[in-house]
């Protein structure tokens, strides 16, 4: 019997009905739209039956608000502009496409994935790309915007699928947002919102942004083994051979070539060595002039975008020049012309997407199923605690994209309700972590999944969500079910989770 002819496992036949499923749904512009009306309507109604809750962090009243009125409409006309405009993602992913476009257009990344392909066993390279995934977090929202594609493109050199590699990078980076091997600035965003938290119950218990490091580090060890593992048994097979895969045989990477690869990377030395001279002094400039903090509001991580664009544009420039793939302006100026132009549908898709967020943030409606849910948790104790947490963190987390935004509700009310039973506020934000970055992947609030299907539909035109949904679901089940399982045995082991981090208050 023929390989395609086998029957299917229980995997795959769930992983069709999820594809199945989703792809029957309208194309993603239209799903954004509807998404439009049904926040709008549900405001309407839970406006008009005057649906409210105290946020505990301020203790003021937040009411539903119906955005189905005068005011509310004007609002929405005259706001519909800004929204597109201050998208988040929407600038960061133009600039470092900039950057990224002429790495690729000039063939630099070509070579470089040759040379390394040809040199490294195959079998790290795709533990490397999981591993700087679930690291990319340390550079912000950078990771599953610049990975995808590159992984898509070693992919196709490997003999793999381009989506396989697509969906891998991206399930990565946000799956594995919270784990890490250092300390970024995701660690200094959660403990600002934690530290007011812990004060409500008392002045003495001392908070830091290490403080969640030492569980994070083994976090890190174990996604990339099932990061691993799914992709390798799940989603490659699933994916199966790309059809516009080059079959012959490729030609070796010319001497023109690695001697353009090699000034190409003498370049790129240059820039991380500027880079660290302007950040390793106490007194650089890419330090905050206040604190001399690396890490909070400082210009290397606010101009993390422009310094990974330049890491790609410099390369990518030299390589140009010496590989003479790039000899006058013109061809300069059309490569980026050409990275934009695949921005199109991403572009369309995300001017609807960003209304429908800022209706959902404007209506409250996010805000008041935060707060009665994590009201729901009060008298759960132990392990059922933490499974509710998680639960609670995970779902919300497909109402609302921003990690910080969460935070700032849910902190107020989980650190001091586990406070009272006994628990150190470093321990209820490593549950909120957890729970906030495993369904990550699959969560439609997240303003990246249009970029990936953007991505895709480079390699297969008519590729729906529900495909890539399908693809993604088995690593936010994994991680949720592996990820859960460490937390619950340091829980019972009553590992400290980080320096200053006990399960328990003293």
């Amino acid at each position: 019997m023929s390989e395609s002819k086998k029957k299917k496992g229980f995997v795959d036949r769930s992983l069709d009905i999820i594809e199945k499923s989703g792809n029957k749904l309208p194309d993603p512009v239209v799903i954004f739209i509807s998404l439009c009306v049904i926040i709008l309507i549900a405001s309407c109604i839970t406006g008009s039956l005057g649906i409210k809750a105290k946020n505990p962090a301020d203790g003021k009243i937040v009411e539903a608000v119906n955005l189905l009125t005068p005011s509310g409409i004007a609002k929405m006309i005259s706001e519909a502009v800004n929204n597109f405009a201050e998208f988040p993602p929407l600038g960061l992913v133009l600039v470092v496409m900039l950057g990224v476009g002429i790495a690729e257009k000039t063939g630099y990344f070509e070579t470089v994935m040759k040379y390394t392909i040809e040199k490294a066993p195959k079998k790290i390279i795709v533990p490397v790309i999981i591993l700087v995934g679930i690291l990319g977090n340390a550079a912000g929202d950078a990771a599953p915007i610049v990975l995808p594609p590159i992984a898509a493109m070693i992919f196709i050199k490997l003999g793999y699928h381009p989506i396989a590699g697509l969906v891998m990078a991206y399930a990565s980076a946000l799956g594995g947002f919270s784990a890490s091997l250092v300390i970024g600035m995701t660690d200094a965003l959660v403990v600002s919102f934690t530290e007011p938290a812990t004060k409500l119950v008392s002045d003495s218990v001392h908070v830091n942004a290490a403080m969640n490091y030492y569980f994070l580090c083994a976090s890190t060890l174990l996604l990339l083994i099932v990061a691993w593992f799914v992709t390798v048994k799940i989603v490659i097979p699933r994916f199966g051979h790309y059809e516009n895969a080059v079959e012959e045989e490729e030609d070796g990477i010319t001497k023109q070539e690695r001697r353009a690869m090699l000034f190409a990377n003498i370049g790129l030395l240059v820039v991380l060595i500027v880079i660290a001279a302007l950040a390793i002094p106490e007194n650089g400039i890419l330090r905050n002039a206040k604190t001399g903090s690396l890490i909070d509001d400082s210009p290397l991580m606010n101009g993390i975008v422009p310094i990974i664009t330049i890491l790609f544009l410099v390369p990518g420039l030299i390589y140009g020049f010496v590989a003479k793939t790039m000899r006058t302006t013109r061809q300069f100026a059309k490569m980026l012309g050409d990275a934009m132009s695949t921005m199109g549908p991403f572009i369309v898709i995300v001017f609807f997407a960003a209304q429908m967020l800022a209706y959902f943030t404007w209506s409250n409606l996010g805000t008041i199923m935060a707060i009665k849910g994590a009201e729901a948790l009060k008298g759960a104790n132990g392990v059922v605690l933490i499974l509710g947490v998680l639960i609670l963190s995970a779902g919300i987390n497909m109402l609302m994209g921003s990690a910080s935004a969460k935070w700032a509700i849910l902190a107020p009310i989980l650190v001091p309700m586990l406070m009272l039973l006994g628990y150190h506020p470093a321990f209820t934000q490593v549950i909120y972590r957890v729970g906030d970055s495993i369904t990550n992947p699959i969560t439609p609030m997240m303003p990246y999944l249009p970029l990936l299907l953007s991505f895709a539909q480079r390699y297969q035109k008519d590729i729906g969500l529900g495909t890539l949904i399908a693809a993604l679901m088995p690593y936010s089940v994994a991680f949720g079910i592996f990820w859960t399982l460490l937390l619950i045995v340091w829980y019972l082991l009553g590992i400290p989770v980080g320096p200053g981090g006990p399960i328990h208050l003293p």
